[in-house]
């Protein structure tokens, strides 16, 4: 079994081995970004790797962005797009010893990289990272993959019993804009903490 830590994390990056990484952000994550109301909003994304989805925001206006990931080497590129995006949001840290909160989390390939072991954890520090009617966006995967992961699938029953432990599941449905390789295969979920 592999040690997904962050030496496992850093050397994917430096050696450029990183193929979820779509090299944009994810439509059904920028159809999202394009409704939200307010760009003031205290916005997480975890396991943000190179940050595609930060850019989009940090292009929309949105400046109150924190990105966490274990591999400094995943921020490299935004900081080369973007030298003034502020260092001290860019968190070289573990998610799960986050402190602060937050009015949305958004969740591209952070979920599907963690052992499955620790999806309760997950949710309960999403839990604890969100404000009072807070939300967490973003895709899933809609199956199990025949190799052992990462990434790790699952399905949406799954999903939906481990997410509403916590919070209250607004939307869990097939994505309709997702890339090619992806179409059918991931869920956009939005999910509320009440």
């Amino acid at each position: 079994m592999i040690t997904l830590d962050d030496n496992y994390w850093e050397n994917r990056y430096r050696n450029d081995h990183t193929p979820w990484d779509i090299g944009f952000p994810s439509p059904p994550i920028c159809s999202f970004i394009d409704q939200l109301p307010d760009p003031e909003i205290a916005i997480l994304i975890p396991g943000a790797g190179k940050a595609h989805e930060a850019a989009y925001l940090w292009n929309k206006g949105f400046k109150n962005i924190s990105i966490c990931d274990w591999a400094p080497s995943a921020f490299e590129s935004l900081h080369q797009k973007f030298p003034n995006f502020p260092q001290n949001r860019c968190l070289v840290n573990d998610f799960f010893q986050l402190e602060g909160t937050y009015d949305l989390i958004l969740e591209q390939t952070f979920f599907c990289a963690l052992n499955p072991g620790l999806r309760n954890d997950y949710v309960n520090k999403v839990f604890d990272l969100l404000k009072p009617g807070g939300k967490i966006a973003g895709l899933l995967f809609a199956s199990h993959f025949a190799k052992p992961g990462p990434p790790f699938g699952g399905e949406a029953e799954e999903y939906r019993k481990l997410f509403e432990r916590k919070l209250r599941l607004k939307n869990l449905a097939i994505a309709e804009n997702s890339i090619g390789p992806r179409a059918g295969n991931e869920l956009f979920f939005v999910a509320v903490k009440q």
